[in-house]
This record gives structure tokens, C-alpha cells and sequence, in this order.
């Protein structure tokens, strides 16, 4: 762990926003843990139960009149848990995004069945259809690239544990191509079969590793692994 993580002092969970861990904050970034169930954004019909409302609010500590704010670098589906980077500043906020590329993106997943592969990298071109769900196509011309690539950590009777690493960043990319290799993420409502039992989508953003937008050090960020995935492979 780099010193700078060292010297951050995580603040007492009881100033920290309900379903959501600081992992590490200084004047430019600020990285969490967001729970299964919460939003990144606001939608239409959800404006305050979101995580950058939520951390809007911590970081003016309360103060409404505060003009601290966050600003979105990326995002984490509702459903799907872990690390989320946010900028404190537009200078951060561009860098960020311009590197975003350039970064490693760790997830972890349960999957339903075994893959006949223990690992390797799933290509295909996604597009999204006027339902707004994505599907894959071979032709380039009407997709953008996805690469996926996964090593299988454990199998039981029914599931997989699978370490996954996102090689593009497309919408939904992982729950798409395991979907397509008829192994869906377990609690998939979209892409997988709603089966009694399952309590959410086990999809985990388990770290992310990024050049620091001020210092540009290496900085690597984790989220420990929901006790609930090793629940379901122990079934």
C-alpha cells in the first residue's frame, strides 16, 4: 500500500453514508465501497437515495450551503456492488477520464454452472437494442468491441466463483458474455433466470487501480469480497 493510503485514516462508520465504505479520500478523489441495491446517479423516478447525492452530502459534511461536490468519473450498475472512484474536482474528474482506458478493473462473480475453460478472454461486439439491452454481434460495423477476461476461482455443484478483469468497458458487458456462454451471473433478473433463493446480483467491483490525477502514483483500491458469494457456492 502506498504511504499516502497509509496516512488516510478511514472515518468512523457513523460518518460515513448508509451502504457505503470510504476506502481512501484527499482533496482530488474520493474512493468507496457502494453496496448491492444502491444507485450510482439519480434516475427520474430516484433523486436522493443514490451514492453521489449521498456523498455530495458527506463531503459538505451537512452543510447545504457548502460548495464542496463530487463529480462522476465512472459508474456501477444498481445492482452490482464494490469500488467506485469519485473526483473532487473537474481538474481530477478530466484526467481520470481521460486514463480511464488505461486502468485495471477487477471484478469478481457467481455465475451459474461451470465454463469448459478455466480461463481466457470472451471478444464479441455489443450493441444495444430499442429495449436497451445489449446483445452480441460478429459484425463490427454494427458493435462495439467487448473483451472479457476470467479465471475460474472456485466451482461447486452449481456455481462459479470467477475473477474478472474488463479489458474494454462496454454497458453490462460481463452479465452479457457470460449470459451468451449460458452461464449467467447468479440473480441476473435481465440476462439470467429469476430463480427463487437468490437474494442479488452477484457481480463485485473488487478493485481498481489508477494513477493518482495530482501525484500520478499508482494507487490500488479493494473491496473484500460479499460474504453472500461464498454463501452460494457453499450451497
Amino acid at each position: 500500500m502506498q504511504e499516502s493510503q497509509k496516512n488516510f485514516k478511514v472515518p468512523p462508520k457513523k460518518f460515513q453514508p448508509r451502504g457505503i465504505s470510504v476506502l481512501y479520500e484527499d482533496r482530488d478523489i474520493l474512493v468507496v465501497d457502494k453496496i448491492s441495491g444502491l444507485l450510482t446517479v439519480s434516475t427520474d423516478k430516484i433523486r436522493e437515495n443514490t451514492a453521489y447525492y449521498l456523498l455530495t452530502d458527506y463531503v459538505r459534511k451537512g452543510n447545504p450551503k457548502s460548495r464542496k461536490r463530487i463529480f462522476i468519473v465512472h459508474r456501477l450498475d444498481r445492482d452490482t456492488s464494490g469500488v467506485i472512484v469519485f473526483a473532487k474536482n473537474e481538474k481530477a474528474k478530466f484526467y481520470l477520464q481521460e486514463e480511464w482506458s488505461n486502468f485495471t478493473k477487477r471484478y469478481l462473480a457467481v455465475v451459474h454452472g461451470t465454463l469448459p475453460k478455466k480461463e481466457g478472454i470472451i471478444t464479441s461486439y455489443i450493441v444495444e437494442n430499442k429495449a436497451h439491452k445489449m446483445y452480441s454481434v460478429d459484425n463490427p460495423k454494427k458493435g462495439k468491441l467487448a473483451k472479457t477476461r476470467y479465471k475460474i476461482l472456485r466451482e461447486s455443484n452449481r456455481f462459479s466463483l470467477l475473477e474478472i478483469e474488463l479489458l474494454t468497458g462496454r454497458k453490462n458487458q460481463i452479465r452479457v458474455h457470460f449470459s451468451e456462454k449460458g452461464c449467467p451471473v447468479a440473480g441476473d433478473k435481465i440476462y439470467g433466470t429469476k430463480e427463487k433463493g437468490i437474494k442479488r446480483l452477484t457481480l463485485h467491483a473488487a478493485s481498481i487501480s489508477i494513477s493518482h490525477p495530482h501525484t500520478k502514483e499508482k494507487m490500488s483500491f479493494e473491496a473484500p469480497i460479499p460474504v453472500y458469494f461464498n454463501s452460494l457456492l457453499n450451497r
